[in-house]
C-alpha cells in the first residue's frame, strides 16, 4: 500500500516540477519582451528627443547664407571649406577669407587681366553666375592672381588655356602648378544647355560646340560643387562636357591667347597637353561694374 502512495506522491511532485518549470519559462520570456519591448520604446523616446533637438536647435548649424535669408536682388552662396591637397603632394591653398554670403544677382562685370602679353577682358553677366562673379569681385580685390601664370594649355579636340593657380609663380614650371586655389569652394553655375557637340572620327567638331571661341570657364574637379579660382579661356571651339561653369566672354585680347595657342606646348602631361611654350603671366586681374 505504501508503495502505491510513493509512487503517487513522485508523479504529483513530477507534475508539480513541471508546472512550476513551464511557468519560470513563461515568466523567464515575458521579462524578455519586456525588456525588448521597453528598449526599443526607449529608443524611440530618444530618437524622438534627438529628433526635436536637431529641429529646435538646427537653425544654429545651418550656413547663415540660405537662400531663404538672401536680401532681395542677391543670392546666398554657400563657401565650403578647402581641404587642401598638399598632403599628395600639391599645393596649399590660399586662405584670404572668404566672400560676403550674400551675392548680388543682377548687373555685369568687366573682369581685366593685365598680362605680360597685353591686357584681356571679359564681360561677366552675374544675374548667370552670381556666386562665381562675387568670389572673383572678392579674389581680385585681394589680388590673389597678380604675379602668376597661365601653366596648361590643351591643344587637340580640347583647346583651352588655363590660368588662375596663385602658386604658379617664378620662372619655368613646377610639379605643383595647377594644384593650388583659395580656401574655399563653391557650387557650378551657368551650364551650357548646348550638348550637341561632338567629334569626328578625323577631329572634326560636329554640331555646336558646348565651350565656343572666346568662352571664359572655372576648371574643377570630378566632384560638384568644386570650382575655386582657376579658369580657362577657349581658343578653339571645345566640346567638353557641360559641368564646367561658364564665367563670361572675352571682350579683347583673344589674339593674345591665339599666339600663345601658336607656340604650341610642351606635352608634359602627354601629346597636346602641357605647359605653353608662349608664357602667359598675370600681372593683375581686376573686376569692375561694366
Amino acid at each position: 500500500m505504501s508503495s502505491i502512495k510513493d509512487r503517487q506522491r513522485a508523479a504529483a511532485r513530477a507534475r508539480l516540477e513541471k508546472e512550476m518549470a513551464e511557468r519560470a519559462e513563461a515568466a523567464r520570456k515575458r521579462r524578455q519582451r519586456q525588456v525588448v519591448i521597453g528598449s526599443a520604446i526607449a529608443v524611440l523616446v530618444i530618437a524622438g528627443a534627438t529628433v526635436w533637438l536637431v529641429t529646435a536647435l538646427g537653425d544654429d548649424d545651418k550656413p547663415k547664407n540660405e537662400a531663404g535669408s538672401a536680401p532681395a536682388g542677391t543670392v546666398a552662396c554657400t563657401w565650403t571649406p578647402e581641404a587642401g591637397g598638399e598632403a599628395q603632394g600639391g599645393a596649399k591653398p590660399v586662405d584670404v577669407g572668404t566672400p560676403p554670403p550674400n551675392a548680388p544677382n543682377t548687373g555685369k562685370d568687366t573682369l581685366t587681366i593685365d598680362s605680360s602679353l597685353g591686357p584681356i577682358t571679359a564681360t561677366v553677366d552675374k544675374s548667370k553666375t552670381p556666386c562665381t562673379a562675387a568670389a572673383f569681385e572678392f579674389l581680385a580685390s585681394k589680388k590673389f592672381w597678380d604675379g602668376s601664370k597661365c601653366h596648361r594649355m590643351t591643344t587637340q579636340s580640347i583647346k583651352v588655356l588655363q590660368c588662375g593657380d596663385p602658386t604658379a609663380k617664378g620662372k619655368g614650371y613646377r610639379q605643383t602648378d595647377g594644384t593650388g586655389g583659395p580656401s574655399f569652394r563653391y557650387a557650378e553655375e551657368n551650364l551650357p544647355t548646348n550638348t550637341g557637340a561632338s567629334t569626328a572620327p578625323d577631329g572634326t567638331q560636329t554640331g555646336p560646340p558646348t565651350y565656343p571661341v572666346g568662352s571664359i570657364a572655372m576648371a574643377k574637379t570630378q566632384q560638384p560643387a568644386s570650382t575655386g579660382s582657376q579658369f580657362f579661356i577657349v581658343y578653339g571651339d571645345t566640346p567638353l562636357p557641360p559641368e564646367y561653369t561658364l564665367l563670361g566672354t572675352i571682350t579683347k585680347g583673344m589674339d593674345l591667347v591665339q599666339k600663345v595657342a601658336k607656340g604650341g606646348v610642351d606635352d608634359a602631361n602627354g601629346p597636346g597637353d602641357g605647359h605653353p611654350k608662349v608664357e602667359l603671366g598675370i600681372k593683375s586681374l581686376t573686376m569692375a561694374a561694366a
